[in-house]
């Protein structure tokens, strides 16, 4: 047995000579971006249980290991975390390079709880996950009225365009995972098609400051982000189910997420709604549904040096237009207006029937980024848009169900952007865009075609400057040039062409004469400039202010050169003018923001001048085979709007707290010395709230909500001869409905059902009083009241 033992030991003591565990592994810590050593970071040597920190030129060394395989953590504060695995063989050297900017990191939770500011000097918002998830059955424009100074231009309930600081459509660039959308968003009754549940956070900009994204955003730029993938292995996601009394609709939602460690990850997301007609507090409003659907996959691969994504996403959205809004001729709309109630109640249905619209939209993203040690960060991007929007009129015979318009629009966006951010005192972003877009009116509908056939070509460039000079004092600096490009193949009626004076102004672009047609071919180039600068400012640590200056050009949109006939879904003769010019945005702004341990306060004011400020107005009557309709035409002037928007909140405790957020704006007409026409009421929203962690995470609040008359606006009224009553009548389009006062209440509880799985049920009802009223942007305030009292349940399942 004795002479076993000693065999065992001497075979033992042979092995482990045998073995060099002289060697070392040593190395240097450094920041990717600039190289720097990072001091006191943590070296965690796994199979062998073994730590070690850098020194203060970052270097760290570990000595008398073994040749073979080791695998080691690298950690510091505020940085990425690595995990390696290092062969090591006699004297072995690495030099490790850690992301040492927290806000660039993907390991951020899914419930968006940390989003950096896109701008350090601009007036920015953000919704985080938590407001979009509560707007999940609505819509985007809905969602985005929590922002102080947004509000909508609405056609009933179901169409909501975003109005930031006065201005709206093609003056607003809304950006969706990292796409422009591009969805014919010249007309007043045109929502941005887009998902409202893709987001995972959503960031408002107000004004130009924003180059990166265009320099035709006079109005702001609207940031969806998706939520941020956690970089482990995991898989997680959420369901949302509501249910609402008004419209008796309901909704679904569902998303479903895939990650690995190695940054790999795949994701898909799939929403429906469905509502039959609405209700306003004393009658129904027929036809006004809505039937949404929609899904998109996401998947990719990010690591902090480098990644790809690749993503689509499809929808559908087929809308109902109040029925009572259709309207035949100037007698119908005469009638309409004298009306208390609409012309056309009946029963609650599901249908959707004529006037409606059905648009579909699709995206298809693939990019790809890479970052380079000590330099910054490339990222390539390919986008394709395909937009197809058919509008129906109530028709009879055999174009009952033919559509009154029916356009495709097809966009191409190839683009790069460079960030030079070695120096995180001194950043640099670069970037080009080039794009296609081709539109396409079908003949087939039997209608004169409002909007031609056209093929637009588009090419950017900025730069933009940020400098940081101490912690306090930050500067930005851009300039951006675009160029764009519209050709047109376009039919006139000669007695049109001849009456506009394009027979003097543009006989050049005639290329078939057809006798009672001319077929023509308008090219238009516009060359734009914009620059932005701005300041930002600590006092200290409860006082700051933010300074700023854009300049924007944009360009006329199709709507504004070519409209040319009837617009059924409008109900009125839109005419563009050939003759626009751009438009030229110079917008001052300054914000002060106030924050202790109770009290948060931001002010924020602004002053846009705008040359060649574009927009639409009635400017008579014409007869048609179909009885006399409004004439609106596009126009020019120069233009002012300014205002102030204040946000507030107090905690009188840790329980209960208030918030405020008002807006006021003002919108003058430089030129003729009136007001201008669609500018939003002076709006003030009081919340109070409360909130018990103890009580299964219960919140509530109670929201007043009260918007003012609008007592400034143009004179618009016209005068008609109504053939069956033989009177020549005023018909009053201007005058603004009366003051409203809203209250609305919503709550909710959290249930932790295990570790990673909790269901929140909350509890909305708007408008509570059921109150009569009419909201001044709202396209169909002619016809009925707003929306009556609704009641919303919902249930979130987070696992």
């Amino acid at each position: 047995m004795k002479y076993y033992v000693m065999m065992l030991c001497f075979l033992f003591f042979n092995i482990t000579q045998s073995q060099n565990c002289n060697s070392s592994f040593y190395g240097e810590i450094h920041d990717f971006h600039d190289g720097t050593p990072i001091i006191n970071a943590t070296i965690f040597i796994e199979n062998l249980n073994q730590y070690t920190t850098s020194d203060i030129d970052g270097k760290f060394s570990v000595p008398n290991l073994c040749d073979g395989q080791i695998t080691i953590v690298v950690s510091h504060l505020a940085c990425e975390t690595k995990r390696l695995d290092i062969q090591v063989k006699g004297e072995t050297f690495l030099i490790i390079n850690l992301e040492h900017h927290i806000e660039e990191l993907n390991e951020v939770e899914v419930t968006g709880s940390i989003n950096p500011k896109l701008t350090k000097t601009s007036q920015e918002t953000l919704l985080k996950t938590e407001t979009i998830e509560r707007y999940s059955s609505l819509n985007l424009g809905d969602a985005l009225k929590q922002v102080s100074g947004v509000s909508s231009i609405n056609t009933g309930s179901t169409i909501v365009k975003p109005v930031i600081n006065g201005l709206h459509s093609s003056r607003i660039i809304v950006m969706t995972n990292g796409v422009r959308l591009q969805d014919q968003d010249w007309g007043i009754e045109h929502a941005p098609n887009i998902d409202l549940n893709t987001a995972g956070s959503i960031t408002v900009l107000k004004g130009a400051n924003a180059l990166a994204y265009g320099g035709d955003a006079i109005g702001g730029v609207i940031v969806m982000e998706p939520s941020k993938i956690k970089l482990k292995d995991s898989l997680y996601g959420k369901t949302i189910i509501s249910g609402h009394t008004n419209g008796r609709g309901y909704s679904f939602n569902t998303s479903l997420t895939k990650t690995y460690q190695k940054g790999w990850y795949v994701g898909a997301q799939a929403s429906m709604k469905r509502f039959g007609d609405f209700e306003a507090p004393d009658y129904s409003l027929t036809n006004t549904g809505l039937n949404a659907k929609g899904f998109s996959i996401n998947g990719g691969y990010k690591t902090f040096e480098q990644g790809f994504n690749v993503n689509y996403s499809f929808l559908d959205n087929e809308t109902a237009i109040l029925k009572s809004a259709h309207i035949g001729n100037i007698e119908d709309l005469v009638n309409a207006i004298n009306s208390p109630e609409p012309l056309v109640i009946e029963d609650f249905s599901y249908d959707i029937n004529a006037p409606k619209q059905e648009v579909t939209h699709q995206i298809l993203k693939a990019s790809f980024y890479k970052r380079f040690k000590n330099f910054g960060r490339l990222e390539v991007q390919y986008d394709f848009q395909n937009n197809q929007r058919y509008e129906y009129d109530i028709r009879v015979g055999d174009d009952e169900n033919k559509p009154s318009i029916d356009l495709t629009l097809k966009t191409h966006t190839l683009k790069t952007n460079l960030k030079l951010d070695a120096n995180s005192n001194f950043t640099y972003n670069l970037g080009i865009n080039a794009g296609y877009q081709n539109n396409f009116a079908n003949p087939s509908t039997g209608v004169r075609r409002l909007i031609p056939d056209y093929d637009k070509y588009d090419f950017g460039a900025f730069i933009i400057s940020n400098y940081r000079i101490n912690n306090d004092v930050h500067l930005d600096f851009g300039i951006r040039y675009d160029y764009n490009q519209i050709d047109a193949k376009k039919y006139y009626l000669t007695s049109r062409w001849e009456e506009r004076g394009y027979d003097v102004d543009f006989n050049d672009i005639v290329i078939e004469d057809l006798g009672t047609q001319l077929l023509t071919n308008p090219n238009f180039e516009y060359h734009n400039i914009s620059a932005s600068a701005g300041v930002s400012y600590k006092i200290n640590d409860t006082n700051s202010f933010i300074f700023n200056y854009g300049l924007s050009n944009r360009a006329p949109n199709p709507s504004e050169l070519f409209s040319d006939g009837l617009h059924h879904s409008a109900a009125r003769i839109e005419l563009g003018d050939l003759r626009m010019e751009q438009e030229t945005s110079n917008r001052v702004s300054g914000s002060y923001n106030y924050k202790n341990k109770a009290l948060s306060l931001n002010l924020e004011a602004f002053y846009n001048h705008i040359s060649d400020y574009i927009f639409i107005e009635p400017t008579g009557v014409e007869y048609t085979n179909r009885g006399a309709f409004p004439v609106w035409s596009y126009n020019q002037t120069n233009a002012a709007l300014y205002g102030l928007d204040l946000t507030a909140n107090y905690n009188f405790n840790t329980q209960w707290f208030f918030k405020n957020k008002s807006s006021y704006i003002k919108g003058n007409d430089l030129s003729q010395n009136e007001d201008l026409i669609d500018i939003p009421s002076i709006k003030t929203v009081n919340i109070l709230g409360y909130s018990n962690e103890k009580w299964l995470h219960f919140n509530t609040e109670l929201q007043s909500e009260l918007v003012f008359r609008q007592n400034d606006y143009p004179n618009n009224n016209f005068e008609v001869y109504i053939p069956t009553i033989e009177e020549t009548v005023e018909v009053d389009i201007s005058t603004t409905p009366p003051t409203y006062h809203l209250l609305h209440l919503q709550s909710n509880i959290t249930l932790d059902v295990s570790k990673k799985t909790d269901v929140n049920i909350g509890l909305n009802i708007t408008n509570i009083f059921n109150t009569n009223y009419r909201e001044n942007l709202n396209r169909l305030r002619y016809f009925a009241d707003d929306l009556g009292r609704n009641i919303m349940l919902q249930l979130k399942l987070n696992y």
